[in-house]
């Protein structure tokens, strides 16, 4: 089996995979990692508190793989852990349920060495889901450049297909731990307010969805927690006086759609509640 490489270098990569109770499919992610075609200089598992056995199996299967064992805090919390122990010059992000083909790591690396001013890079990728594979809709398709504008709807970069400089992180800080999900919303919207993105536009992983245990899954009213997020870079992003009103639009187009859905629902405790967190942002009076 391929091991992991040992010397930090301009190229290094620190790749993060968080699980929790997945060992079914996390050898294939971690397999796909000690497979690249050009070495990652270190690999993190973090198993968020398991209860199957991951993090022995971990050991016994895997010796070269970093492991960080942790009580349940969710995906931010183990990324973050990760991340701050992390010595190479990128950071990959993988999902315990998603697999890397061989090349990715260096056709990243070799645009990124094309275009050394950008920070963060990203790829296309296949979908499968429940073992077949998908057509992503339009609304999901995949840009570089300035993308702010494209982020705010919905996450269109991928975790396990980003690769980011290591210096970002230290400027827009790192997940934001407070959400439950939209995290990676959150965290694409603070790095694309600040600057462009490079994308390469070729299928680099593979992407599964359709299982019961994804966050999409778990938290289905996922708006709450883009709003969540557009309130806080609202609150305290540095954006152009453009990008404050297309976040300001956005924000208030999914606040009326929250609230319109959860009226329709009876739910109007959820209304008066979500309208006194946001009083600040936006006048209430515009939804009814």
């Amino acid at each position: 089996m391929p091991s992991v490489a040992t010397t930090p270098s301009s190229r290094s990569v620190s790749v993060i995979i968080p699980t929790h109770n997945r060992w079914e499919s996390l050898p294939t992610a971690i397999d796909s990692v000690l497979a690249q075609s050009d070495p990652v200089h270190e690999l993190f598992v973090v198993d968020d508190g398991s209860t199957d056995g991951t993090a022995d199996k971990v050991r016994q299967h895997y010796p070269t793989v970093k492991l960080i064992c942790q009580r349940n805090h969710g995906v931010s919390h183990a990324r973050n852990r990760a991340i701050e122990q992390a010595s190479g010059a990128w950071i990959a992000l993988l999902d315990s349920d998603d697999r890397w083909y061989a090349d990715k790591i260096a056709r990243q690396l070799d645009a990124l060495q094309d275009s050394p001013q950008l920070r963060l890079c990203h790829c296309d990728e296949h979908w499968l889901r429940n073992g077949k594979r998908i057509n992503p809709r339009h609304k999901h398709r995949k840009r570089g450049g300035e993308i702010f504008e494209h982020c705010l709807p919905l996450c269109c970069i991928s975790p396990s297909a980003v690769l980011i400089h290591r210096s970002l992180f230290a400027e827009v800080g790192l997940f934001d731990e407070d959400l439950p999900a939209c995290e990676d919303y959150d965290l694409w919207l603070r790095i694309c307010a600040r600057e462009p993105v490079l994308y390469v536009d070729e299928a680099l992983l593979e992407k599964t969805g359709g299982h019961a245990d994804q966050l999409s899954q778990r938290y289905p009213a996922m708006d709450q927690y883009r709003l969540q997020a557009l309130a806080s870079l609202l609150r305290s992003a540095p954006l152009t006086q453009n990008q404050r009103q297309q976040a300001q639009d956005m924000f208030e187009q999914k606040l009326r759609i929250f609230c319109n859905g959860a009226r329709k629902r009876g739910r109007d405790e959820a209304v008066a509640s979500m309208l006194h967190i946001y009083t600040d942002l936006l006048d209430p009076a515009q939804l009814y």
